[in-house]
């Protein structure tokens, strides 16, 4: 919650203004009832009609004073709200960075979104109202209440019997209220969830037909957030009746008690409407006092949402690292390592893994799904940590090196292939931001993306549309490949990522990285023995363990795994030809 309340500090001074100027503007408000009670008791008795005039000014006046006050609490409360919500979302997006994708996968994205959007929404907006409600609803109480009094000591004994039933009404509903907004926020997740994985995958969704099963799967989760919805809100309806039903009998016993004390000539007529206004604007205090409660309650459930993203500790950290540490070459060693993605897993994705891969060598990495191939080169770049041995680049462990450098020297590209809402210009610059449009072109054709950017109206400036829907499944993975070339990394690592592609581009690729990067490491994953054959090395991978590992002739001879993939491959081009 501090970091929370962190995100607020630099609208201090802001905060104490708007404050000042809600409780200035409720006071204001009071004493022009007190004024018009001297108008009714004194000038309209007397028939004064200066004075009449002189009082009207001053109420005037005083109105005048309030609206001021009402305006610069509005302008005050606005700008902290609004910059509350700025900052406190850009920590949390700041925090989130900072995760691995093991926190990530904690969380799920779509819960992270809710927390980035709606959560820090409710705290943004309850703080503007507690700005203005919060603070305006206890001076106007308080002071009404004291106004009352001095008014009429007897006739306030009212308020003895009405104010315990409106705390014990307000007490209620907070605390059955309270796990329901949660519910509520974690139907929203699930929500989100649905409506993110459908976008994200509308194109499956089509090509199987299954428009009515995610319709139906949105409606089921959206039925579930309107009921938890209902349930919620339905509490908070509930208040209104019950206040209106208080505050109404309250009245109208001020008005029997007060009419008899008029009649009996101790209450003046003035002091009795003056009375009744005050009376009013207590109730209507605790009204809104009772609704600021209910937004309270929401957004205490979203500001432990919120602080869960904001205290989650991210498990890769570079607290052990040498900040001056670079990586010197393009070497790797796995030295005895065991891994699993987490701590209470019985079963390890990586075992006893022992290897050596000299700087500059190209190593191919073949297995079946699951065998534990993508598991083993994220550990390169720190995207997970083993639980046992070590993983060392440049003759170092990674936990030496800060994460920036090094992961600028290993470039990943993974199995999901992700480009960026803009141009290609600007995806491929993710690689290197101040790469030159020779220098692009030049990855491009290592890439084999330049046969058809040519094609493509705009060519470097072309838009790829949202998620890079303007190309298809291999020309996103050229693209991936060259915004990767562009780091000029010590080492690449290439998970499965020609499989879009056909043989004769990929034989190019291959060619390209043989004679265009000769001190580069090149890690390369794939489901064809074709794209990794003329390797230095080939790792076979099995149930999380490395089978053997040795050139392409050495394993036909001696890896039966891998002679039945090769064997099954070969069949497989026969039968199609």
């Amino acid at each position: 919650m501090k970091k929370i309340r962190g995100a607020a500090r630099p609208y201090v001074p802001l905060v104490l203004l708007g404050v000042a100027c809600s409780a200035a503007e409720a006071v204001f408000e009071l004493l022009i009832p007190m004024v018009m009670s001297d108008i009714v008791d004194i000038g309209i008795a007397s028939g004064d009609a200066g004075y009449i005039a002189r009082e009207g000014l001053k109420m005037v006046g005083m109105a005048v004073i309030s609206l001021l006050f009402g305006m610069g609490g509005a302008a005050a409360s606005s700008i902290v709200g609004m910059g509350f919500g700025a900052n406190l979302r850009q920590s949390v997006y700041e925090r989130i960075q900072e995760y691995s994708f093991a926190n990530i996968e904690k969380f799920s994205a779509a819960s992270l979104v809710t927390r980035l959007t709606s959560d820090i929404n409710a705290l943004q907006i309850t703080l503007m109202m507690s700005m203005r409600i919060a603070v305006r609803s206890p001076v106007m109480l308080v002071s009404a209440i004291a106004f009352s009094i001095r008014i009429s000591a007897s006739l306030s004994s009212v308020f003895l019997v009405s104010l315990p039933i409106l705390a014990a009404v307000v007490a209620t509903i907070m605390v059955k209220a309270s796990p329901m907004f949660r519910a509520l926020q974690e139907q929203t997740d699930a929500l989100n969830l649905t409506v993110q994985e459908n976008l994200a995958g509308i194109r499956v969704v089509k090509s199987f037909v299954q428009e009515g099963r995610e319709s139906e799967k949105f409606a089921e989760r959206n039925r579930a957030l309107k009921g938890t919805s209902l349930r919620a809100f339905g509490m908070v309806v509930i208040n209104m009746p019950v206040m209106m039903l208080i505050i109404y009998s309250t009245l109208i016993a001020v008005m029997w008690f007060g009419g008899h004390m008029v009649n009996a000539g101790t209450l003046g007529s003035g002091d009795l409407m003056v009375y009744y206004t005050y009376i009013t604007q207590i109730m209507i205090s605790l009204m809104m006092f009772s609704m600021m409660f209910m937004m309270f309650t929401r957004a205490i459930a979203c500001a432990k949402r919120v602080a869960e993203a904001l205290d989650e500790q991210p498990t890769i950290t570079d607290e052990n690292a040498d900040a001056s540490a670079r990586v010197a070459d393009g070497s790797v060693e796995f030295d005895n390592v065991s891994f699993r993605y987490h701590d209470g897993d019985s079963a390890w994705v990586l075992r006893n893994i022992n290897l050596r891969i000299p700087s500059g060598a190209t190593v191919g990495i073949l297995g079946g799904t699951g065998s534990g191939k993508t598991s083993l080169v994220s550990l390169i770049p720190r995207l997970y940590e083993c639980q046992e041995g070590a993983v060392r680049v440049g003759g170092r462990p990674v936990e030496d090196y800060t994460m920036e450098h090094l992961r600028s020297a290993v470039s990943m590209v993974l199995q999901n292939n992700t480009l960026f809402s803009g141009t290609i210009r600007e995806n491929l610059r993710w690689g290197n931001p101040d790469a030159s449009d020779e220098e692009l072109w030049d990855a491009c054709r290592a890439a084999c993306a330049d046969e058809f950017l040519k094609n493509m109206p705009g060519g470097l400036d072309a838009d790829l549309g949202q998620g890079g829907v303007n190309v298809s499944g291999g020309q996103k993975q050229r693209l991936c490949i060259a915004r990767a070339l562009l780091a000029k990394p010590k080492i690449l690592i290439l998970d499965d990522s020609t499989s879009a592609v056909d043989m004769a581009t990929d034989a190019k690729i291959r060619a390209a990285f043989r004679t265009g990067f000769p001190g580069m490491t090149k890690l390369i994953i794939a489901q064809r023995v074709a794209s990794v054959m003329d390797a230095d090395s080939i790792i076979v991978m099995d149930n999380g363990a490395i089978a053997d590992a040795g050139t392409h002739s050495e394993l036909l001879e001696r890896c039966e795994i891998y002679r039945d993939v090769c064997n099954s491959q070969q069949e497989g081009a026969m039968s199609n030809g």
